[in-house]
């Protein structure tokens, strides 16, 4: 008896054990940042940059110019610690003139040991600024990417789905509004593949309300772009990041995108935004006149938020305000320190990242 007893008992402690034991887990940070302003020192006459060279009316130097990389780069370097000792696998960037600003970025002390490559397209933009992707070689190998084009015009109205298909073009090409791409990019994160889309939607110049409906059609052009990847694997897993110029509360994220605020209410198919939520609590990734709003969003497609963490899913998400990117004095005391004529900051947005973890076997 005392035997069977004894037997059953170290039976226990061995399963207690082994089920007591914490699981373990792959993690990799995606982020995004809005550089502001990443222009190089030189004018380019296809570019809108005249105020940015040390002729214009920003003096921008080349010793300015390298302490903005330096900045921007401890930034990227930093984003996701300490859950993660890894710097971002994935950032999305906007505001950029060139690829040779991005060169220039990951040459940078800080970044060097982490080998991003580049994937970057010239926008048709009018200020001559771009969105791009910098990804860890080591971990993300793509395998596609191209850049979408936004057209959107002067004047122009949200079709209707009962109007004809003849009247819903009712704008001629010499009113297009020319913004930037949006840039899509299929690969490999280690074994598995998943799409990222990079965004700058347009601005809101000329009034929220009245811009409002351009980048609604960005929204639209977004769930066009995700429905073609689920059409093709309808498990694909499409992450979308960017400055949206909208909050997760407008049209173009409720309405265009459909994306909800809840796990449990994202339907098959559906976006998830981790964004909406900090939100609602008065979160923020940039202020103006005292109001804070989130415009720099990462969403997600719902095979992201599926229970099992057999694959990479979705964990939590934030807002990188480390007290060094906060304004600590004057008018602005609490906005993010963005660059001014007598400080190189670092930008006028907060970035953002989120966090896919996957279950080590």
């Amino acid at each position: 008896m005392r035997i069977i007893i004894r037997s059953s008992l170290f039976f226990f402690l061995v399963l207690s054990f082994a089920f007591a034991q914490p699981k373990k887990y792959t993690i990799h940070t995606v982020a995004f940042y809005n550089f502001e302003n990443l222009f190089d020192t030189i004018n380019d006459p296809a570019t809108n940059d005249d105020e940015w060279t040390p002729t214009g009316i920003q003096n921008w130097t080349n010793e300015k110019y390298q302490q903005k990389l330096k900045n921007i780069a401890r930034v990227l370097a930093e984003i996701g610690t300490p859950e993660n000792t890894n710097a971002p696998v994935l950032i999305g960037g906007s505001e950029i003139e060139n690829r040779s600003v991005l060169e220039d970025l990951i040459r940078q002390p800080t970044l060097q040991q982490y080998d991003y490559g580049i994937i970057h397209f010239d926008s048709p933009d009018k200020r001559g600024i771009d969105v791009a992707l910098l990804y860890q070689k080591k971990f993300f190998r793509p395998t596609s990417f191209s850049n979408i084009p936004l057209n959107i015009y002067k004047n122009q109205k949200m079709a209707k789905e009962e109007e004809p298909e003849e009247e819903k073009v009712t704008v001629s090409q010499g009113n297009r509004v020319f913004t930037r791409d949006q840039l899509l990019i299929t690969g490999f994160l280690e074994e598995e593949e998943i799409s990222i889309i990079v965004n700058h939607w347009p601005s809101r110049s000329g009034g929220e309300k009245t811009s409002s409906i351009y980048r609604e059609a960005a929204g639209a052009l977004n769930r066009k772009i995700i429905d073609s990847l689920q059409q093709i694997n309808p498990n694909a897993k499409v992450i979308s990041m960017g400055d949206f110029n909208d909050g997760p509360y407008n049209k173009s994220f409720k309405v265009a995108l459909g994306a909800k605020a809840k796990k449990a209410e994202v339907p098959e198919f559906g976006i998830f935004n981790p964004f909406e939520e900090m939100f609602t609590k008065g979160m923020g990734t940039l202020a103006f006149r005292d109001s804070w709003d989130i415009f720099d969003q990462i969403i997600l497609s719902e095979s992201f938020i599926k229970r099992d963490f057999d694959s990479f899913k979705f964990w939590k998400a934030g807002i990188f305000n480390r007290s060094y990117l906060i304004q600590t004095s004057g008018k602005y005391k609490g906005y993010p320190l963005r660059h001014t004529l007598t400080e190189v900051g670092f930008s006028d947005h907060f970035p953002v990242y989120l966090y896919l973890i996957k279950e080590m076997k």
